[in-house]
This record gives structure tokens, sequence and C-alpha cells, in this order.
């Protein structure tokens, strides 16, 4: 045998046992290198006008990281460091608070979160806002939109996304009958009217965590399937549909209709990854960027991210 083939085997031996999956042909690239703090569920990014990034996630009194090069991150305490009583009537006491929605509007940090317990649509979405982002700056703003029992929908997993109208929409929703859509009051960040919007469903399948972005002509709603927070059981899956208005209807690449089902994937397990989702996306000076959070074979919740392209016909991959 050639030396060169010789090194060459032995270099692919190698990356085999550090590289998840090596040697196993990936449908979707590996999440990009991230180091320091990097356990989250369900995060959300907003970087700062100084350049660097605020991380929000699922966490005791809704947890924060922060970065000054979307690689390395450091803890950085709680939105809520003395606590957030308003929220027990939905968490049963708990203070773990879910699913946060971080945006930079008008001057002013905006942060919707969810308050719940699993299997139970007993919940509520919440907004805070401050003036830095900082552990214990942040004012509660006061209840959006909950649910009940006698609701067919889950007030959990908010995104905010502003149309090109300057409109302020928020979408949510987990299970029962989908994904809905608010508009809301930029003056408040409440809601403006009572109507609720249908965009999303399986019929009462595994659908939750919107994220709304416009890009080109479109509007484009990602979503994640199936089953989260089970460690390396998860089977999470990222589906997007895009439509030319922020109320729909949304379609999959193959014309399937959201509300009936449809989804385009583009990100899913393999290898040591499992379960990747409850994605944000947001553009950065170099590239659009979706992050998301994946379970390691340790079943440990951590915070993965990459660049997000679009194709010819306007359809996003990651790479």
């Amino acid at each position: 045998m050639a030396r060169a083939t010789k090194r060459a085997l032995v270099l692919l031996a190698a990356l085999a046992l550090v590289l998840p999956g090596a040697g196993q042909a990936m449908a979707y690239p590996y999440p990009g290198v991230v180091t320091g703090d990097i356990g989250v569920h369900d995060p959300t990014f907003v970087k700062k006008p100084d350049g660097t990034y605020l991380v929000a996630h699922t966490g005791d009194n809704i947890a924060l990281k922060t970065s000054t090069d979307r690689t390395a991150f450091r803890n950085a305490g709680a939105v809520f460091p003395n606590g957030a009583s308003w929220t027990t009537a939905y968490t049963g006491g708990s203070r773990n608070l879910w699913a946060p929605d971080l945006s930079y509007q008008n001057g002013r940090y905006y942060l919707y979160y969810s308050a719940s317990t699993f299997g139970s649509n007993k919940s509520a979405i919440f907004l805070a806002t401050s003036t830095t982002g900082a552990s214990g700056s942040w004012t509660n703003q006061g209840l959006v939109i909950e649910s009940s029992g006698s609701n067919d929908y889950n007030a959990i997993d908010p995104n905010l996304v502003v149309d090109d109208q300057g409109r302020w929409w928020l979408s949510f929703g987990s299970f029962w009958s989908g994904i809905k859509l608010v508009q809301l009051n930029p003056s408040t960040g409440k809601r403006s009217d009572s109507t609720i919007r249908s965009v999303a469903g399986r019929g009462g399948g595994a659908i939750e965590a919107p994220t709304i972005v416009k890009h080109g002509s479109y509007y484009y709603l990602f979503v994640s399937f199936d089953r989260c927070c089970a460690g390396a059981a998860s089977t999470y899956r990222v589906m997007v549909g895009r439509s030319t208005s922020v109320t729909g209807p949304y379609v999959a690449r193959n014309g399937t209709a959201m509300t009936s089902g449809g989804g385009t994937e583009i990100l899913a397990g393999q290898g040591s990854i499992h379960g990747p989702g409850h994605q944000d996306v947001f553009s950065d000076s170099n590239s659009d960027i979706i992050t998301y959070h994946y379970y390691t074979d340790s079943g440990a919740s951590q915070l993965g991210i990459n660049w997000l392209a679009w194709d010819s016909a306007g359809w996003p991959y990651l790479h």
C-alpha cells in the first residue's frame, strides 16, 4: 500500500474517533464549533449594537448567555434573578420558564417567554423589556396571551416578526391545533385585536417552535416537528414553508399547505446529533444564521449553530 494512502487511512481513522458519525454519509452539516457554557435548550439570539451577542434560553427564571464572537459563550445570569412569581400559576410553582424569544426593537430589548407544564395547555406568554439586556435589568410588562383546557391551542413558544409594513406579529403554538399568529401593538408589545390566525398544523400532532423571517419576496415559517425533550431519544427536526404574506398561507416546497401538515425538512438528527430543533434564525454581518439545541449521546442538551444559505429557488439550507 502506498505511503500516502496509508497516511490518508490513518487520518480517516483518527477523524472517526473525534467526529460524531464520521465514516457515514451525513444528510446535513454538523453544528459549528462552539465553546464554553453551551448547555442550552430553546436558544434565541440577538446581536447587540456593540457587536456582541446575547442569548436567552429555557431555564430557571430564563437563562442568559453572552458571546463576543458567536463561538465562545459564557453564563450571564438570569433574566429575573429574584424570581417571577407572576408565572407560578401556570408552572405549578416551578421556576423553569420556557422558550424565550429575544429581539432588539427601537432601542430596547424585548423578551417574550412561556410559562407552562409538560403536556398541559394551561399556559401563558409574557413580555419583558430592558434597555441593556443584562440580568436583573428586565421589567415584566405582563401577560400577552394565555390558553387553557377550553382552547384548541397552546400559548407557548412565542416568536416576534416585524413585517415590511412595520406591523408586529407574534407566532406561537405547540401540538393541539398547531401554530397561531396574533397581531401586536408596536407601542406596547401586546395584542392589538382579538383575532387568532392559524398558520400551520398537523391535526393535533407534534409541531411547535415557530420562527418567521423575511428573505427576498417571501416570509419563511420555520417549525419543529416530532418529539422534543427526550434526550438522545428525541426525534425533533426542523421544517420550513413560505408565503408572500406574513399571515400565510405557508406552503412546503412540494406545495403542501403547512395547515395540512406540510413542511420541507432542512435539519434532522444524524450520527451523534439527536433531535435538533427549536430553531432561531437571524441575519449577521457575514451570513444568515440558524441556531438550535440538540442532544448528545449522553442526553445533554447543547447549542447548535450553522450558517444558513438560500438555493436558486429561494429555499433555505444549512452549511
